[in-house]
């Protein structure tokens, strides 16, 4: 039974939606996010469903504080589900990143879920149960000319997740990579070029929940942009780098 969720970046976009559809009558949700002011509404609303709430403000770079934190959570309240979800981009200039914001790009695309995956295993090992949802991109398929830094952050969540799928099935801990198009939020906001199939974040945290409830490997959508993604990967370079310039995937 699900009762005790925990979202990270819970403050807007997809993970705000989450915590929406996630509220109701006996749950327990830790909604972690950055914009205080957004984050008390939000839990507002979700203590209106019906939902116990806890906020949880901390900055994902310090994770040494974050894994500690996450570990007395979880002696105190057992994590049945953590979406980790928490994440930012960068768009690439004609001069490139600058070295700062790829940093910043890779400690909370990265670090911060590593960190928190550490922070939860040790109470779901001891209980054998639990699951695991890391938020990574479809972008992980194929690598983005307009923010090559957040494409190679999701690529590496999306391996990660699949690896660590395998290692502890056996263990009764379940992980799914979710791998969102584009939905509509400030971050994708931020990014040049066509949006095809631009969906709604109450969508997406739909479409999320129910492949969480069927534990699939890998959650991606919408369908044809999913496949449209995966085709680049294995398409001659030439060819797929000559559809990305058709399309205006360039700064």
């Amino acid at each position: 039974m699900l009762n005790t969720v925990l979202i990270t970046g819970a403050s807007g976009g997809i993970g705000q939606a989450l915590a929406l559809e996630y509220a109701a009558p006996g749950r327990t949700l830790f909604l972690h996010g950055r914009d205080v002011r957004r984050l008390t509404a939000l839990s507002q609303e979700c203590r209106v469903r019906g939902a116990t709430v806890t906020e949880v403000i901390q900055d994902l770079r310090e994770v040494k504080e974050w894994i500690a934190r996450l570990e007395a959570v979880s002696r105190e309240t057992p994590i049945d589900l953590a979406i980790v979800n928490a994440g930012v981009t960068n768009i690439a200039g004609l001069q490139g990143e600058e070295w700062e914001d790829i940093e910043q790009v890779l400690a909370v695309n990265i670090v911060a879920p590593l960190a928190t995956v550490s922070g939860l295993l040790p109470a779901m090992r001891s209980r054998g149960q639990g699951q695991i949802a890391l938020v990574s991109s479809l972008s992980a398929w194929y690598g983005m000319p307009v923010n090559p830094t957040y494409c190679a952050s999701k690529a590496a969540l999306k391996n990660y997740g699949e690896a660590l799928r395998s290692l502890l099935a056996p263990q009764g801990i379940f992980v799914n990579v979710v791998l969102p198009g584009f939905v509509d939020t400030p971050m994708t906001d931020q990014v040049p070029g066509p949006k095809p199939f631009l969906m709604s974040p109450a969508r997406a945290a739909r479409l999320i929940r129910r492949g969480l409830d069927r534990n699939q490997g890998r959650i991606g959508f919408p369908l044809l942009l999913s496949w449209g993604m995966r085709c680049l990967s294995v398409l001659p370079p030439a060819v797929s780098e000559r559809i990305i310039r058709s399309l205006g995937y360039t700064e």
